[in-house]
């Protein structure tokens, strides 16, 4: 069976010494007054309830899965998913980052981050129930009027009754311009929407007593495409004037997906059949109050594969170093066994390091992408938040993609790790495997978030924002340029950060001639991006971790991070040659292909 000890000391590493973020927190009112201690203890805490209320539940909730009754249009989570929800709430697990005003308890994002990255390493079916109302409340947060505020947000911030995002449709996928879902207005200002949903992740379930769905669908007069789309609030039960709940809303769930993975989490397909909403946002501006919950979601499933690499890891640690098998290469090293722990060869270890690196790299950027939302909402400055919007802009298509396709690389070497065994439900590595994979298509697939990245954040506004990280880079090279220990660390990122402006002239200047030129370099593109950004934050770790050592520091965990950093340097950051080599290739090598299509 697998197990799964919550990575505190990391956290505390990248919170607290690397990007210092108390700082930050300082010039922010509304955490001002809050200290190491409190966010050390709430994360302490946290781990527990991952570690040991739902990650027991995760290779029982993958074998019994959900279950739909046809007759009341009814699902049924698995075997003790309902009482760890409960446990949540009771907890007051749900209200950790949301605003006071609303019952929340206001603590800094990067806490829930942290919080969000344990409970995926320990069920990230169950997780993903609360997860997306936390995209939810943020739109609605954002973009609801007082009165929806009033009636859907203290109930979602305690958690007792979770949110959906209902998008995409059965003929539409990735394209919300094709969607067909009707909104018709009503003489009290609601509207009847009518349509299907598919893929809704917790869409229908019995973990809470309601469910807030924000539906896309489009007014009766609505133009064509994108343009033409609003959001509403569809809830499955509707809201008396007094806060209860009142009728059943006329929003069913009609079926499950039998899924690759995430089993235990209840992938619907939604009707709407005249169903009671609200809008949100202003008529035919849908996607702009969506995007709030599509952007949340992305850092999330970036999150998620997060978690995933870490759990995978320490497995396939553990195994590695209890499983016995041939010989090292360099002579017998457990002598008194009849083969040596199969993490003395080289390829065992190049597979856990990998993962423990894309882990630690991931884990950095993901805390550095929830200080910046922190930063965006609520620092004093307007050129901070502004600057901070940015700069998160760019880097969301990154977490998601790059932590993505990193995760489920980590999660198969580690499976490998084990071997045969890697291959049997029991150890829990294939279910990893499974888990994995979804997070690389939903939420915009890695080639959407690709074709983001290059073709509108970066190439979209000439390269000023990739330029401000940049600066990033360029600051630690002038930094720490002359130090002859860095130089392994800081001489690849300025060698890349030089070649970017270069690269991304060039794939520009072709996609101006032909735009097939930006989409066939994308996803090359985004690695070459996502190692770019790795690189500067291992840099920096590599650089308190040497800090700390010539400080006289004997602790082991900083010669951990510069030997993991040294392997990521060496083994993992030169990727980006190939990728920018293939990425040069351009267009022609695949559009011309009709020949070879047509066999």
């Amino acid at each position: 069976m697998p197990t799964y000890t919550p990575p505190l000391r990391d956290m505390q590493f990248v919170m607290h010494e690397v990007l210092h973020v108390m700082d930050d927190f300082k010039a922010i009112p509304r955490h001002a007054e809050v200290d190491i201690d409190t966010i050390n203890a709430v994360l302490e805490e946290g781990g527990k309830f991952a570690a040991e209320v739902i990650f027991p539940l995760n290779i029982s909730g993958d074998t019994e899965g959900c279950s739909y009754d046809p007759a009341t249009r009814r699902v049924k989570t698995p075997k003790g998913f309902k009482e760890a929800y409960a446990q949540y709430v009771e907890a007051g697990w749900a209200a950790l980052s949301c605003d006071p005003d609303v019952g929340g308890q206001g603590l800094p994002l990067v806490v829930n981050q942290c919080f969000y990255e344990m409970m995926n390493s320990a069920n990230q079916a169950w997780t993903m129930y609360p997860g997306l109302t936390h995209g939810a409340y943020a739109a609605l947060h954002t973009y609801g009027t007082e009165e929806q505020k009033k009636t859907y947000l203290h109930k979602m911030t305690s958690g007792e009754w979770t949110g959906t995002m209902c998008l995409t449709e059965p003929h539409c996928g990735t394209d919300l311009g094709l969607m067909r879902s009707k909104a018709e207005a009503q003489p009290d200002g609601s509207y009847k929407i009518t349509g299907e949903k598919i893929f809704i992740s917790a869409g229908e379930h019995d973990m809470a007593g309601n469910i807030i769905h924000l539906v896309l669908a489009r007014l009766t007069d609505a133009p064509p495409g994108i343009k033409g789309v609003s959001l509403f609030i569809v809830p499955k039960f509707k809201v008396n004037a007094d806060g209860t709940l009142g009728e059943r809303n006329s929003i069913y769930c009609a079926g499950l997906e039998h899924k690759m993975g995430i089993h235990a989490n209840a992938t619907a397909q939604i009707v709407l059949d005249g169903a009671y909403g609200t809008l949100v946002g202003q008529p035919n501006k849908g996607m702009q109050a969506m995007f709030v919950m599509m952007n949340a979601a992305r850092l999330g499933v970036g999150n998620q594969s997060l978690g995933l690499t870490e759990v995978a890891y320490q497995n396939g640690l553990a195994y590695a170093k209890d499983r016995i098998q041939m010989r090292s290469l360099t002579g017998n090293k457990a002598k008194d066994k009849p083969a040596d722990p199969i993490i003395v060869h080289p390829d065992v270890r190049r597979m856990l390091l990998t993962a423990k690196a894309y882990a630690e790299g991931g884990r950095a950027l993901a805390m550095f992408c929830s200080v910046l939302l922190e930063k965006e909402h609520y620092h004093p400055d307007e050129k901070v938040r502004k600057d901070s919007g940015e700069m998160l802009s760019l880097l969301t298509p990154i977490t998601k993609a790059f932590l993505t396709d990193n995760g489920y690389e980590a999660a198969t070497m580690c499976q490998q790790v084990f071997g045969g065994h890697g291959y049997i439900k029991q150890n829990g590595m294939e279910q990893f495997v499974r888990d994995a994979r979804i997070n690389m298509i939903y939420e915009g697939t890695n080639t959407i978030q690709s074709l983001d990245l290059l073709g509108r954040k970066i190439l979209g506004n000439n390269g000023a924002t990739l330029k401000k990280f940049g600066k990033l880079i360029a600051a630690l090279v002038e930094e720490e340029g002359v130090n002859e220990k860095m130089a392994e660390f800081i001489n690849p990122i300025a060698m890349l950060g030089d070649q970017m402006t270069k690269f991304t002239t060039e794939i520009g200047f072709k996609g101006f001639q032909n735009a097939d030129e930006v989409g066939a370099a994308a996803v090359p593109y985004l690695r070459v991006a996502g190692h770019m950004v790795f690189g500067y934050f291992w840099a920096r770790m590599a650089q308190v971790a040497l800090q700390q050592i010539a400080a006289g520091n004997t602790d082991l965990f900083y010669v951990a991070k510069l030997q993991t950093a040294r392997f990521y340097f060496a083994k993992l950051f030169p990727e980006t040659a190939t990728l920018m080599r293939t990425a040069r290739a351009g267009s022609k090598v695949l559009m011309d292909t009709d020949a070879a299509l047509a066999i």
